[in-house]
């Protein structure tokens, strides 16, 4: 089964009764093991949670903390992207070089990478001289 694919499968999940925008997200981890999220939203906006972070919440349960693979997907006119803070989570566990597929459920598809999406990310190298 494709990275899409899992997205895909997942995003039937997705518990979106306010919004009824239904994301799925997978992403590969080092090992090769595919991990997925869908969003879970909750009448007490914004305590739901992102596809994304999802599925890195699931990878990083599972002892693993490096993506290599990112895909996404929705039912929208054109992909969507991650929102902010799911940026910065996927660039917490990814290399600036890590792919990033981004596609509609009609088969609309962007591909990028992780620092194309947050380029100048913040990250542990700023907290150096941090004492």
């Amino acid at each position: 089964m494709s990275l899409l694919d899992a997205a895909r499968d997942v995003r039937e999940n997705a518990y979106a009764p306010y919004s009824n925008f239904k994301v799925g997200a997978a992403i590969r981890s080092a090992s090769g093991v595919v991990y997925t999220g869908c969003n879970v939203e909750n009448v007490a906006y914004p305590e739901g949670t992102c596809a994304e972070a999802g599925a890195i919440a699931a990878m990083v349960a599972a002892g693993e903390t490096r993506l290599t693979e990112v895909a996404v997907i929705a039912d929208s006119p054109s992909p969507v992207p991650p929102c902010g803070g799911c940026r910065q989570k996927l660039a917490e566990f990814a290399e600036g070089h890590t792919p990033v597929l981004l596609a509609t459920t009609d088969g609309g598809r962007i591909e990028t990478t992780v620092g194309d999406l947050l380029p100048g990310r913040f990250d542990a190298g700023h907290m150096t001289n941090a004492s």
